[in-house]
């Protein structure tokens, strides 16, 4: 039987947040309402969960050590990895040794990079992906961009929020693309993937859950990307009968794969009836932030149940409904969010502000969230609420 007993003492639970962010943040409530203490890790202070937990630890998740050290001395019932850039290894030794990892080590593993996913996905499992090759240097790099062709995208192996991420759109591009994606990984320099482009509709993000109850799906979700970046979402995105029941298909087989109980966010691209398996990762995804408003549960919510052990065994869905995300530019570590009476006026509106402590270049620092009859009803109205939000970077 499932027991969650008072907090702090021999009964009780104790959940470790690998990173923490904005979407950790989130994970961090839903386990607070369940009477989980709540360790906030991350590599700087004062990070969005850190400001919701019991406890806080700063430190390198990728120095093993380190990792090692504070999982030992924590000792949690739940390790819950809320980034990429970890020292995935030790998750796995430890997971041997009997820690609870979400979903699982290995999926925290293959998917920590994206050569351990895609090689899951097309080559072990036959699902269809987009024509790719991985480099480790630049003579490598230069043969992988011929066999793909051009144009393509190139990506760090280790990387999120399209950092390190460009298109190469002819031969001039080749030499910078190879520069940025050294800059961008990471883990710093290293391994990249090139991706040739495929010809689709739309892209989603179908959020698929395993617990005990077994696999369920949330409504899709269509996004908007800018430079590798979520700057919108909305759900559901319009598909035929054919394409949603082929997309759960693949995300069931993929997540399968992976085992464990908690949320995955599976990005696939669809072309009329056809689904391609494009990325997935063992966590809330930043364009599932839409679920906050769309669902009686949101996928934090629904992570914080499934990893806990407990069933999921329904998704409610409210109605259409869209976010958009507040990306700050400029270089401070004081931003005011202005004229807030006025984003809020309208009704089916809300609003996140993630606490993050500074803004380095660009940085998303919250997100709008809206609901109404239609897909583009919500849109408009979370684009009218960004209108009047007046952001001050001091």
């Amino acid at each position: 039987m499932a027991r969650i007993g008072s907090k702090w003492t021999g009964s009780g639970r104790k959940a470790m947040l690998l990173g923490s962010g904005e979407l950790g943040k989130e994970v961090a409530i839903e386990l607070q309402r369940m009477g989980i203490e709540v360790v906030a890790c991350d590599k700087y202070a004062n990070a969005p969960a850190m400001q919701v937990a019991d406890k806080c630890r700063v430190f390198n998740m990728l120095d093993a050590d380190a990792l090692r050290n504070a999982i030992l001395e924590e000792n949690p019932d739940n390790i819950i990895p809320e980034v990429e850039a970890i020292a995935t290894p030790v998750l796995v030794e430890l997971e041997e040794k009997g820690a609870h990892v979400t979903p699982t080590a290995k999926a925290a593993l293959l998917t920590m990079n994206r050569e351990g996913i895609r090689r899951l996905a097309a080559e072990e499992l036959g699902v269809a992906t987009s024509p790719y090759r991985f480099a480790s240097d630049y003579e490598e790099f230069k043969a992988a961009v011929e066999a793909v062709g051009i144009p393509c995208v190139v990506k760090p192996i280790m990387s999120s929020s399209g950092h390190g991420q460009s298109v190469i759109k002819s031969e001039d591009d080749i030499e910078n693309s190879w520069k940025i994606a050294q800059e961008g990984g990471r883990a710093g320099a290293g391994r990249v993937i090139v991706e040739g482009f495929v010809d689709f509709d739309y892209e989603i993000t179908l959020l698929t859950v395993r617990s005990v109850a077994g696999t369920s799906f949330c409504e899709p979700i269509g996004h908007i990307q800018i430079d590798g970046d979520y700057r919108y979402s909305w759900q559901p995105q319009a598909m035929t009968p054919e394409a949603k029941k082929s997309a759960q298909e693949i995300a069931r087989k993929v997540t399968d794969a992976l085992g464990g109980y908690g949320i995955f966010g599976v990005e696939l691209f669809i072309k009329g009836d056809e689904v391609i398996f494009s990325e997935v990762s063992p966590r809330p995804h930043d364009t599932g932030m839409v679920t906050m408003i769309s669902q009686e549960l949101s996928e934090f919510a629904l992570h914080a149940r499934a990893l806990s052990g407990l069933p999921v065994p329904e998704i409610r869905f409210l109605g259409p409904s869209a976010s958009r995300a507040i990306v700050v530019e400029g270089n401070s570590k004081e931003v005011v969010m202005d004229s807030l009476e006025k984003v809020l006026e309208e009704p089916g509106v809300q609003m996140r502000i993630f606490g993050k402590p500074e803004v380095v270049g660009h940085r998303r620092m919250g997100v709008i969230l809206a609901t109404a009859d239609t897909v583009e009803e919500a849109r408009a109205k979370a684009d009218r609420a960004y209108a009047k939000l007046k952001v001050e970077v001091l």
